[in-house]
Parts: C-alpha cells; structure tokens; sequence
C-alpha cells in the first residue's frame, strides 16, 4: 500500500516528536543530498521539484520546516511562500536561492520566510539551519504544551476581570457582532480577543492581527483588502489581504483608533455590507472572518476632534468592552507573577522558583504604567537572572526597589517622626536619607530591625547606606 502525505500526518500526530521537512528544488540532485543528510539525523523528508508539487504537499500534510528554492521551473519560490504557508502556520519557511541580492530578502521575508540562505557547495549551512529549527521547535512545542493547560481567558479573580469573562462566553455564538476592546496599552486586549476566538472557532481557524498604527497609509488598503496584479505601480502579482487570509477564523483591527479617515468609509462599508473588494478589482468577496477591534484611545473625544467617524464608531461599538487597567485590580497582580514566573520557568527550562514576602510586597507597592504586559517583562527579566528558587528584589528593576523604598514614607513607623525633619528638607532625597539614618539610631546599628522599621527589606536598607555611604552608628568610614 503506498503511503499518502496524509496517512503520514496522522501518523506523525501519534507519534508526537516526528519532525518533518519539505524540500522544494528542481535541482534534484541537491534536493536528494539535503534529504539524505537530514534523515542521518532523524528528520523525515518529502521533495518537491516544482511548485505544484510542493503547494500539493502542503495541502495534504504537515510540515515543520519548509526550505524553498527562489527559481522553480514553473513558478517564482517568492511568489509562492503565502501558498505554502497557509496550510502550515507555524511552519518555519527558509528561502535558497542562488542568485543572492538584498531586494529578494527582504521581499522573501516580508512575504513569510524566517530566512534566506545562499546556496553554496557544500550543503553544511543548511543542515545546521534546519538543526537549530528543530531545536527551537521543541521548545516551542513544550511550551505551547504548558500553554495548552492555560485556556481559562485573561487571568484574574478581580470583579472586571471576571465580567471580562463572561462577556467573552457570551459572545461567542455571536459571530457576527463586531466588538470593541478599549483599555491601556498593555491590559491584554489582544489576550482577550484571542480567547473570544478560541470559544467561537475550531483549532484550524486563523487569528489574524492587523495593527492600525504601523500600516502606511498608502499600503494599508492593499494589507487589509488585497489587490489585483497591475492595480498599482508595483503590484506585479495579485495579493490576498487580511480579510481574505482570516476565512471563518478572526481579524483583530489593533488600534483602530490610528486608523486613517479615508479608510474608516471603506471599512464601514465592509462591515455593513459583509463584503469587501480588492484593490483594482470589482469583485466582491464575502467576510466570513469575525471582526474584533482594539484601541486605546477614548474613540469618543476621537469623533468630537473629527478624528474618528461617528457612524464608524457606532458600528464598532455594538458590543464595547472596557478592560481595567492593572493599577485597579491589585489582588490580581501576585495572581499573574505566579503565573508568568512558572511560564517563564518552564519555557527556559528551570526548576520552579518562589516568590518571598518582601518581594511579593514590592510588587504590590508598584503602580504597573505598562500594564499586564510591564508585569510580565518583569517577571521574565527576574526568572533569567535569578540563579536559586526564589526571586529576589535585587532581580527586579531599579524603579520596583526605588518605588518601595520611598515607599517607606507611607505606613512605617519611621515615617511618623517625619515631620520632625520636613522643615530643613528641600529634596525626597536628602528626606530619605535622614529616616535611614534615625532608623539606624533608634535601633543602635541592627539592620535587619532599621529595616522593618522603615518597612523595607534588609537587601534595599544596605543599597540605600552604600548609596549615601552611612555607616551604623559607632562606626567609622574605613580608609584606605
């Protein structure tokens, strides 16, 4: 019985490690030798010597890396990386080509490749980028494995964060209702948009996001809506845009708000008429995709400064949702380091880690301006510095352990003889540096006492008396 790319897929998704590689050459010889060394490493091959072959492939089976030759016999390797990877979205795409010029680079990757690699004699670079791949694949895999266990939507125990929720399940059989996330940057409106397209689509449906502030105006019709070759000075083939891309799945208009006014009528229209054209073209194509939009921005004060359509806005605004800043829903900020520290922990590969008290209390004390996502930096910067189970303060940054320790000047004991100094104070400075000081008096030197009294940690109390050079009492600066 002959062996289909598809039996061969199911296969691979039993056996769970079988990675998979899709050669596409007309060089067969080169072809052939790429595929012979690869399985010396265990790395299964299909060859492809044209483009249908290989866009046939692709249709039926699952690839995890794709290398593709620039000149086919009967079509262009650029022109045909969108084709490959629409069935193979977390495929990583690598160009060979032999004719090697900066212009097919950056075309090859703007249109979906990780690389471009110039062929060479010997086969050796290209082993080694498929090797590394392969690497970065399994730890992708174990990752998205951790991540699989985590489908509960935006975490929190908050009362906004749980409405968030709920809203979400219920609009989920609403497939046609365009909603709007508003919220800071870094609340997690994409989060949220992606679990509202997990509760209303299959696995297989595409998530596309398109942000509205990085799009030129003079591409963005094109990006959004596709065009047809010879629409414009340079358009040499025919594009699919995002709407076209989405099919049943969802597209996330991020930043709506940045939107170009022109635009805006054209997408209201798409939105009222649920069909759209591509540049160039008269034809209509159906929106089967879910339109969720993001912004940042009070759209309203957008529309009264002109800058935003009013009837644009109705039409978003069906279903808007707000989502709280950070700062508001403290009892949800240990709730996410716990849970970003065990992602980062189990992404890098390390033992579990704590978080202590006095850590945990420096958390709390920080106000998050950047948000779910400062929080989640953060956590990330301490999990790759830390070098024991537990973090500590001095793996957060600077503005965490400055926040807390003039933080002392709220609730400490200290701060209650405060006053006594405020009339010779002149800056916060000078004002934290006497409270260490009659802390240090009071408790005749003992750190860890000074410390709890100024309700800091003891590892901040010696930061701070390096800073100002204070000594305990009794003792004198040493001399060299």
């Amino acid at each position: 019985m002959i062996e289909t790319a598809q039996m061969r897929q199911d296969s691979d998704k039993k056996a769970g490690d079988v990675f998979r590689v899709l050669i596409v050459d007309d060089e067969q010889l080169f072809a052939q030798a790429i595929g012979r060394e690869l399985k010396r490493h265990g790395i299964t091959c299909d060859l492809a010597y044209n483009a249908e072959e290989a866009i046939s492939l692709s249709r039926s089976g699952y690839y995890q890396a794709i290398l593709l030759d620039h000149k086919l016999p009967d079509d262009d390797g650029i022109r045909i990386i969108p084709l490959l990877l629409g069935r193979q979205l977390k495929s990583s795409l690598i160009m060979m080509t032999a004719y090697e010029t900066i212009q097919n680079a950056i075309q090859a990757i703007r249109r979906g490749a990780e690389d471009y690699i110039v062929k060479q004699t010997s086969i050796k670079p290209i082993i080694n980028r498929v090797l590394e791949i392969r690497k970065k694949h399994h730890v992708r895999k174990s990752t998205s494995d951790w991540e699989d266990q985590k489908k509960e939507g935006p975490l929190g125990e908050s009362p906004g964060i749980r409405k968030l929720r709920e809203k979400i399940v219920k609009l989920s059989s609403r497939r046609d209702t365009t909603v709007l996330f508003s919220g800071e940057t870094g609340v997690g409106k994409e989060v949220a948009a992606r679990h509202l397209h997990a509760l209303s689509t299959t696995g297989a449906s595409p998530f596309i996001s398109v942000d509205c502030v990085a799009l030129p105006d003079t591409l963005v019709e094109s990006l959004l809506f596709g065009h047809e070759k010879g629409a414009f000075t340079g358009a040499d083939h025919t594009k699919e845009g995002a709407f076209f891309e989405a099919q049943e799945g969802t597209i996330l208009l991020d930043e709506i708000g940045d939107m170009d006014l022109a635009l805006q009528g054209k997408l209201l229209r798409v939105l009222e008429t649920r069909h759209f054209q591509r540049v160039g073209s008269v034809k209509e194509y159906p929106v089967k995709a879910r339109v969720i939009a993001a912004t940042n921005q009070d759209l309203s004060t957008l529309v009264s400064q002109g800058r935003f359509r009013f009837d644009l806005h109705q039409r978003i605004s069906i279903f808007p949702i707000s989502i709280p800043p950070l700062r508001q829903r403290a009892n949800d900020i240990l709730l996410l380091a716990g849970h970003f520290l065990d992602f980062f922990c189990s992404k890098m590969g390390y033992s579990a880690k704590k978080l202590p008290p006095d850590v945990q209390e420096m958390l709390l004390q920080y106000d998050y301006p950047g948000n779910v996502r400062e929080l989640k930096n953060i956590m990330e910067r301490a999990v790759i510095l830390a070098d024991s189970g537990k973090i500590e303060p001095r793996h957060l940054p600077e503005r965490l352990v400055d926040r807390r320790a003039f933080g002392l000047l709220e609730g400490s004991r200290a701060s209650a003889h405060a006053v006594d100094f405020i009339p010779g104070i002149d800056t916060l400075e000078t004002l934290e540096k006497k409270l260490i000081h009659q802390a240090l008096q009071q408790t005749k030197g003992v750190k860890g006492e000074a410390a709890k009294m100024l309700g800091i940690s003891r590892f901040q109390l010696l930061r701070r008396m390096e800073k100002y050079r204070l000594n305990p009492p009794g003792r004198k600066s040493r001399r060299k």
